[in-house]
């Protein structure tokens, strides 16, 4: 019961995150499963079947608030579910010796590109309103399906930022429309893993357990796309994703390393990811600082308050 309760907390933190900067919630609740030592295409197949669940409410509340440009989701989705399939039933074939380091490194590589990402240079602002084409879409759909399908997460960290670095479309549309467009690749990837490995290894309570805590975290994060800064956020989720995924490296059978290296790895690891979350806070702090402050509103003169027309009368 207590391992049902902390998968659908990961699976509520994991919505939040994932449903507020459009990426990581397959990356970090699969770190989880593997960190527990799951099969890591049951791993893969237990958050896809959830993401089923959480993407749909989570697409329906970014509609609500007007975050999903529909055009993206279909050049971007329907590519993306043909490469979920395909990486779904590539990952089926594998073992699992080779598929846990391979699914980890895969994993980590994701969590450095998100921290470096959003640490580094933030959100770009000034190509909004040009056209996003179908021949740039089509194939970051399909690398992305495959990569979230044989990672355990990838939509996310691989269109998001790629969709926000062209600069074409503003955050929050961004985020809700690849949020939008994951219910195509969490059903197709499903179909793959059930195609690949049946069902057997697919613990449904813990399916139910992430559901559950996504569902609920989903319309909370439709809304907080707009107050949540991306690039804080950003820094965050990399720093977590990529400590757990050194962790599983480290501890495996390919690396096996004693405790001295683990612990200096993990020192690094914690001393780079505080520097990165205060970069982007300052980073933050100084773009909301050279925003123009709002303009207040003209008074009538026959509505001014006494003491300013006691003013204007002094001068």
């Amino acid at each position: 019961m207590r391992k049902l309760v902390l998968l659908a907390l990961v699976g509520l933190g994991a919505q939040l995150v994932d449903g507020s900067l459009g990426m990581a919630y397959g990356v970090t609740s699969t770190t989880l499963l593997l960190a527990i030592g799951t099969n890591p295409a049951a791993a893969s197949a237990t958050v896809h079947l959830a993401e089923i669940g959480t993407t749909l409410v989570s697409g329906a509340s970014h509609w609500r608030f007007g975050n999903v440009d529909w055009r993206v989701v279909a050049k971007i989705g329907i590519p993306g579910a043909v490469g979920a399939f395909a990486g779904a039933t590539f990952l089926s074939k594998l073992s699992t010796e080779t598929a846990e380091p391979v699914m980890s490194i895969i994993l980590l590589a994701l969590g450095v590109y998100i921290l470096v990402r959003f640490t580094a240079w933030g959100l770009r602002k000034d190509q909004l309103g040009k056209p996003l084409r179908k021949r740039f879409l089509g194939p970051l759909g399909l690398v992305a399906g495959f990569v979230d399908s044989t990672g355990g997460g990838g939509w996310g960290p691989v269109g998001t930022p790629a969709i926000l670095a062209s600069g074409r479309l503003e955050p929050r549309k961004t985020i809700g429309s690849v949020d939008t467009s994951e219910f195509l690749i969490a059903v197709a990837a499903s179909l793959g893993f059930l195609v690949g490995i049946g069902s057997e290894d697919i613990d449904y309570g813990w399916v139910a357990a992430l559901l559950i805590g996504g569902v609920i975290a989903a319309p909370i994060a439709a809304w907080l796309v707009r107050h949540v800064p991306p690039r804080v956020l950003g820094s965050a989720v990399g720093g977590i994703i990529i400590l757990t995924n050194t962790r599983t490296l480290l501890r495996g059978d390919w690396i096996d390393a004693p405790d001295g290296v683990r612990y200096a790895f993990y020192a690094v690891i914690y001393a780079v990811w505080a520097a990165a979350l205060a970069y982007s806070i300052r980073q933050h702090l100084a773009e909301r600082g050279q925003e123009p402050p709002a303009a207040e509103p003209a008074v009538p003169a026959d509505q001014a308050p006494p003491d300013a027309d006691k003013a204007a009368a002094s001068t």
